[in-house]
């Protein structure tokens, strides 16, 4: 008996232990709140990742062919193995893309205030503003 009552003591302890720590880290919800929150800089860091993996796959394909594609079309022929119209937390890529330049640009139409939009070329720079 009393160890049943010791392990139910152990999850209630865990449990509050867990709801302090969503509610301290990640804010209310699965919602970006913001730039100063620490999920934002995850949420940020990932969207780079992604506009990365989606430049490198638009290199690749222009050493090949001599001219860059869209996004939609690196998916077809399997190049770029991501879902680009889902979105990063309130994220969405387009690509403005020519034969010798290609612009890949991921904007925020999320819930959260100040949120950048962030930007790769063929350079591989990317640019936040």
């Amino acid at each position: 008996m009393r160890g049943a009552f010791g392990m139910a003591g152990l999850l209630i302890v865990v449990a509050i232990g867990m709801y302090i720590y969503r509610s301290q880290l990640t804010g209310p919800g699965d919602i970006t709140q913001g730039t100063g929150n620490p999920r934002a800089a995850v949420d940020i860091t990932s969207v780079k990742n992604d506009l990365l993996r989606m430049a490198q796959a638009e290199r690749s394909y222009w050493a090949i062919n001599a001219h860059y594609t869209s996004l939609e079309e690196l998916q077809s022929i399997g190049d770029l193995v991501f879902d680009h119209t889902r979105g990063r937390e309130g994220y969405s890529y387009t690509s403005t893309i020519s034969d010798q330049t290609f612009t890949i640009t991921a904007t925020y139409s999320g819930p959260a205030s100040g949120m950048p939009t962030v930007s790769i070329d063929q350079t591989m720079q990317i640019v936040e503003f």
